[in-house]
């Protein structure tokens, strides 16, 4: 199959203007299904002894995986978590940190 592209001439439609697609769905989806399935590579493991509870994580996660629990420290949820690693790059005091898929 060929891809067609556009011209120089042919001018792209504004966002607002586009008409929904097989892949695009409604805002905040992400909780409708499990995205930890497309992860790889690398999931990041929480080294809870070392945590100081800043949230930073919970806060700079583009997912819907890092909450609080009870005792106020946070869990991964490994069903939503993609492995991007952000988290771990964010954590001030490195408590997380990336591991295998494999581990």
């Amino acid at each position: 199959m060929r891809r067609k592209f556009l011209s120089s001439k042919q001018k792209l439609k504004g966002w607002k203007e586009m008409e929904m697609g097989g892949t695009i769905s409604t805002p905040g989806s992400s909780v409708d299904f499990k995205v930890g399935e497309f992860r790889t590579i690398q999931r990041p493991v929480i080294d809870l002894s070392r945590c100081t509870k800043c949230y930073i994580c919970w806060a700079e996660c583009p997912e819907p995986c890092i909450y609080r629990k009870e005792d106020g420290f946070v869990e991964i949820d490994y069903d939503f978590c993609k492995g991007c690693g952000i988290c771990a790059e964010d954590c001030p005091v490195k408590c997380i940190h990336m591991v295998p898929e494999a581990e």
